[in-house]
């Protein structure tokens, strides 16, 4: 018989031209096998794939999507703003306005710089923390994700006397050899690292509430201490908010805490779904970026009027009295529904929520660092996973990501969601 499955005739067709049919790889769907849907069109709290079937969306293009797609008042300003011009290459007043917006609604910024992604934002960030202190060596933890720059792509070393290894083909070992990779949530280890090392560390980077280990977050204490040991050896404490920046609050993970960092990076909902990010501080420390300072950085599309538009309007939709209240309690009847769901068929399941993200796994009680969530059953998240996508529910295609609940997700879509999880809970 011929196969008229659509999806699988387009992944055939683009893994001729593109490296394992996709543009970044966890759309592959390598870790979960089967064939990635490719998606035709969106619209609210669904999307619709290449044979027209719609599944409720989960991901939300991994997390810019809080509003939903399509949302009238962002599709109107973006349409506006590309009659205007694509891209001009020289500054506008809606960059100005947009950092401004953010600023007013992350006090521990006073200066923020416009990228385009999550990466070149992490990057940056990690030059100026260098730049700034004129230091070489850096912390990051095991399970934390910082974007694809080479030096942020490593691994543990052997412990706390030896620094990283490279976690990718092309990344020289001498790359990395000043990123030293912590456990989350070890306070003894951190207090020991910064012993051994806090003299020439430049900074700490954590998600201060993580999504690429899932949904881990950081202990009151943990994130406390990464605050006192950073003040008191002269590091700078690195919030890497590209996912968590305005989907777990208005105030991002830093106003979930009440820590507050020396340096922030931004993406994702700042650009409303359009490649935008954003790194920022204090004066005295963003001062230090090139044309004011020494540290160099720049880019092209920088501030892209359209993508600004787009992120204007996503934050004025946002900031709304209410907003986040109603967002978080459809998410916490998510969890809740699935929690409730997964007992009822004897399925272990633990799981947590903050604002419109979330995250679960399929063990007795939520894991604190990276070592606890690889005990995860693998072999049973991919049977849920592909489970719910026959029923047209689309969670993220890898055990290690986190989920997000947008504003336009309906009491009945959650209640669907959670009905369709038992099904699959009951044949697990």
């Amino acid at each position: 018989m011929p196969n008229t499955d659509r999806n699988q005739q387009l992944f055939e067709r683009a893994r001729a031209v593109i490296p394992g049919g996709v543009n970044s790889p966890v759309r592959a769907f390598k870790a979960v096998g089967g064939t990635p849907r490719f998606v035709s069109r969106a619209q609210g709290a669904y999307f619709w794939d290449a044979d027209d079937r719609r599944y409720v969306d989960y991901i939300g293009s991994w997390g810019p999507m809080i509003l939903g797609h399509g949302h009238p008042a962002v599709v109107e300003a973006v349409q506006r703003a590309v009659v205007e011009g694509f891209s001009y290459g020289a500054p506008t007043e809606r960059e100005i306005e947009l950092a401004e917006a953010m600023l007013a609604l992350l006090p521990s910024m006073e200066m923020v710089r416009l990228v385009s992604s999550g990466t070149e934002a992490a990057m940056s960030a990690l030059r100026l923390a260098r730049g700034a202190t004129g230091r070489k060596y850096i912390i990051k933890f095991e399970g934390c994700y910082h974007g694809h720059a080479d030096a942020l792509l490593v691994k543990a070393g052997s412990g706390l006397a030896t620094f990283g290894h490279p976690t990718s083909a092309g990344v020289p070992p001498e790359v990395v050899q000043h990123t030293l990779v912590l456990e989350y949530n070890n306070i003894p280890q951190l207090e020991e690292a910064f012993a051994l090392h806090g003299h020439e560390l430049a900074c700490l980077m954590i998600e201060a509430i993580a999504g690429n280990m899932n949904f881990v977050r950081a202990s009151a204490a943990f994130a406390q201490r990464c605050r006192e040991l950073c003040t008191q050896h002269g590091a700078l404490l690195v919030f890497d908010e590209v996912m968590t920046g305005f989907r777990v609050g208005l105030h991002g993970a830093q106003g979930v805490l009440g820590i507050t960092p020396d340096l922030t990076v931004l993406g994702k909902v700042i650009g409303g779904g359009m490649p935008l990010a954003a790194f920022g501080g204090p004066r005295a420390i963003m001062e230090q970026l090139a044309p004011q300072g020494p540290v160099y950085q720049a880019g092209t599309l920088s501030g892209n009027p359209v993508a600004t538009a787009c992120g204007l309007a996503t934050l004025k939709e946002i900031a709304r009295p209410g907003f986040y209240e109603a967002l978080a309690q459809k998410t916490r009847s998510l969890v809740d529904g699935l929690k409730s769901a997964a007992a009822a068929e004897g399925v272990p399941f633990a799981a947590d929520s903050e604002g419109g993200m979330f995250g679960f796994f399929l063990l007795d009680a939520l894991p604190q660092n990276y070592g606890a969530v690889m005990k995860s059953d693998g072999a049973r998240f991919n049977r849920l996973f592909h489970g719910l996508l026959d029923r047209g529910v689309y969670i993220a295609p890898a055990l290690y990501e986190a989920g997000f609940v947008s504003a336009a997700h309906s009491e009945a879509d959650i209640a669907a969601t959670v009905a369709a999880a038992r099904e699959v809970f009951a044949s697990l």
